[in-house]
């Protein structure tokens, strides 16, 4: 058993605060994805034939000793004039990234045909996002969360028109973010932290939404890098 295999969470320590450590770098010597790239044709036509790339984050070091977990999550584009993505903020009473920022999604069940099949299931339960309204483009490859759950990430146009009904169990509250903003290394911000002999790093793009800072980081923020990466590539 490594060190990695025996650290504790960083969202289970008392007093952490994400916001609280510090920038180490700010990507902005990165190009911005252009836009023209940035709506359904073209991100259709990107996932009908992939380039060549590589995700930038696959894993993170590991929090516990149980087996891994299959799970999925649904990555909703909103095909507005301006497209935004779709994101979803737990609840503070959950056992995995409570209160965090996160993508409507969860655990692959037996009954379900696949990760697209669970990614669909887990966003019409969560937030109440019928199907006639998705779209489904593609997957991007899995990221691995120190929690042990190995996440496919299923992106998907939804079109205007859908209405939202959120359980209350599990998210507290969804809102939309300019897909030119996560699309901007700019706006993707690094930090590391040392906690009992590993070195966690992980990427920020924070949104201002309103009076309202919304915090998105940790395995969220690294699966839209890996996004970037893809539709940048």
């Amino acid at each position: 058993m490594t060190s990695a295999d025996r650290i504790t969470p960083l969202s289970k320590l008392p007093n952490f605060d994400p916001r609280a450590v510090p920038v180490i770098a700010v990507d902005s010597h990165l190009p911005a994805v252009p836009a023209e790239r940035v709506h359904v044709e073209f991100l259709q036509h990107r996932f009908a034939a992939p380039p060549d790339w590589q995700p930038e984050v696959r894993a993170e070091p590991r929090f516990v000793l149980r087996q891994p977990a299959q799970a999925a999550v649904l990555v909703p584009l909103v095909a507005r004039p301006e497209p935004t993505l779709l994101l979803t903020q737990r609840t503070s009473h959950l056992a995995h990234h409570a209160g965090q920022i996160a993508f409507p999604g969860g655990k692959v069940d037996e009954a379900d045909d696949g990760v697209v099949e669970a990614a669909l299931r887990e966003a019409q339960e969560e937030i109440g996002l019928a199907r006639e309204f998705v779209q489904v483009l593609g997957t991007l490859p899995v990221y691995t969360t120190g929690t042990a759950f190995v996440i496919t990430p299923v992106v998907a146009w939804v079109w205007p028109g859908f209405s939202l009904s959120l359980n209350h169990g599990e998210v507290a509250d969804v809102f939309e973010v300019p897909l030119s903003f996560l699309l901007n290394p700019a706006h993707h911000r690094r930090h590391a932290y040392d906690f009992e002999g590993v070195r966690r790093e992980w990427f920020s793009m924070p949104w201002q939404d309103g009076s309202n800072e919304r915090y998105i980081w940790g395995a969220t923020a690294g699966m839209l890098r890996n996004f970037y990466r893809f539709v940048a590539a």
